[in-house]
């Protein structure tokens, strides 16, 4: 697989993404619709950028975080989580992986690895954040290969049918 990792012009391209995002995650059309008005304002924030992953010129995974603002939606929703367990610190000077989608035929080949180091290896922040659905599965895997621990865990965000653990890890994320 000749894969390409670079920037991307997550506005420009956002169709193409959610349509791995929609595969990946499991989304249905109305779904899709309400995440990209989310992405779209999210490309607006001070420092947000994204990378995309393709081969022979198709996006097969992308991924965008920007600098933490505990005045955004997911902060404020996750810092009595944090703050219960003595880990709110995490929410300031803090990198956020908002999304990291592969398409699935292209998991478990190094995809995500690569689009989350090279995201954060460029972040001013000293560390980085992110949440994730709170089940054993390949992306908590990864993301605890690379250094990330568990800061909270059955985080309940309103409207998500499952619960989510948020992670944290100092950067520069630990290589294999």
């Amino acid at each position: 697989m000749d894969l390409v990792i670079g920037p991307l012009d997550l506005p420009a391209h956002v169709d193409e993404a959610l349509a791995v995002q929609a595969v990946a995650f499991g989304l249905g059309p109305d779904e899709v619709a309400v995440r990209r008005q989310i992405v779209l304002r999210h490309m607006t924030y001070p420092g947000a950028r994204a990378l995309g992953a393709t081969t022979d010129g198709l996006l097969v995974g992308f991924v965008y975080g920007m600098p933490n603002d505990r005045a955004h939606w997911w902060s404020t929703v996750v810092e009595p989580y944090l703050r219960a367990l003595g880990h709110d610190h995490w929410l300031d000077d803090s990198f956020v992986i908002t999304e990291l989608h592969v398409h699935p035929r292209y998991q478990n080949r190094g995809v995500g690895r690569a689009l989350i180091t090279t995201i954060t290896d460029s972040a001013a922040e000293p560390r980085s954040i992110l949440s994730a659905i709170d089940v054993d599965s390949p992306a908590r895997g990864l993301y605890h290969s690379l250094g990330y621990t568990d800061l909270a865990r059955q985080v309940v965000f309103p409207s998500a049918p499952k619960p989510y653990a948020v992670m944290g890890a100092p950067l520069p994320l630990r290589r294999r």
